[in-house]
């Protein structure tokens, strides 16, 4: 494990200090003229590996906020993880407590970009070593962070592991359940945030519930992405709070619902009100999708300010 002391000379007056617990992959991307159907075999434009993994990605997109941000998670010992660990640091992002596990590749994702869209396939490698047993090493370090960010790519025992640890101890834990799993209610009940799409919240919740209706049973906890749609939530007051989505020039989505997340989590921490900490994420997505690549495309807290600016200026 390398020392390095992270981004801290951008952190905003007053920011606390964030951790994410989750995935460090290499994306492995192929552009596409579109989208292979099953058993098809297309002639690709290009290949790219990018830095990501969904844990990795919202850490970088906290650090390009100005955010100071810890990243905890496993990678291999092999070329991929040191080209992680390297760039996680340029980001701003403190590596220092991430593992590199013997005999293990990095996790690698498989990403197929087409048609303003993208198909993503994931191999877990270090990132499933990620288990109670390295939690345990770093709850010393976690106790120092005012958040935790958790995903779905790393093991879901984990991810409840850590989910009650922080309950214990009085830390906030913001809980993006993607890739799309079962999570159970006791899990919810302890989150902060819980920030499932429409198609992962029907998995956690069930059918048959619209969502203003599930919204409702948690204010201020649940935040709903639909993608062009916006975010949803609803206030403490019950009233349902709707977000558009800024309208955007796509060159790729892929990291832009991991670049929501942690803006939201930045704004949040820095104490921004749920609905300016939404249009303020929501902003930052769409500004991402502009850009190529993940953490690439990723806008910094001056883009976005700009871009915040831009709208209140324009006539209603």
């Amino acid at each position: 494990m390398k020392q390095e002391t992270g981004n801290t000379d951008k952190m905003p007056q007053g920011m606390k200090k964030l951790a994410v617990v989750g995935s460090i992959n290499m994306d492995m991307t192929v552009t596409a003229e579109r989208i292979p159907q099953k058993g098809e075999t297309l002639r690709g434009d290009s290949i790219s590996l990018i830095p990501g993994g969904k844990g990795a990605n919202q850490a970088v997109a906290m650090a390009k906020l100005g955010a100071q941000v810890e990243m905890f998670g496993c990678v291999g010992d092999d070329g991929n993880g040191a080209l992680l660990l390297e760039n996680l640091k340029q980001a701003g992002v403190k590596t220092e407590h991430i593992k590199v596990c013997k005999d293990t590749p990095t996790g690698i994702a498989m990403i197929t970009v087409a048609e303003n869209d993208n198909t993503i396939i994931v191999v877990p490698g270090a990132n499933g070593r990620a288990d109670r047993a390295y939690i345990d090493e770093i709850k010393p370090y976690l106790k120092e962070c005012d958040m935790v960010v958790l995903q779905h790519e790393i093991p879901l025992d984990t991810v409840s592991y850590v989910v009650d640890f922080c309950a214990e101890n009085g830390i906030q834990a913001v809980l993006n359940p993607a890739p799309a799993a079962e999570v159970p209610m006791s899990v919810i009940e302890k989150v902060t945030y819980v920030t499932p799409n429409e198609h992962e919240a029907v998995l956690i919740f069930g059918e048959g519930k619209e969502t203003a209706e599930l919204l409702k049973q948690y204010p201020e906890k649940l935040i709903i992405t639909q993608g062009s749609k916006g975010v949803s939530a609803c206030l403490a007051s019950g009233e349902i709070l709707q977000v558009p989505a800024r309208p955007a020039q796509v060159a790729d989505t892929t990291g832009a619902g991991d670049t929501l997340n942690g803006a939201f989590c930045v704004r949040r921490a820095a104490g921004d009100d749920l609905k300016a900490a939404l249009l303020y994420a929501n902003t930052a997505a769409s500004l991402s999708t502009e850009k190529f690549g993940a953490q690439a495309g990723m806008p910094s807290a001056q883009e976005v300010e700009k871009e915040l600016e831009k709208t209140a200026a324009q006539p209603e």
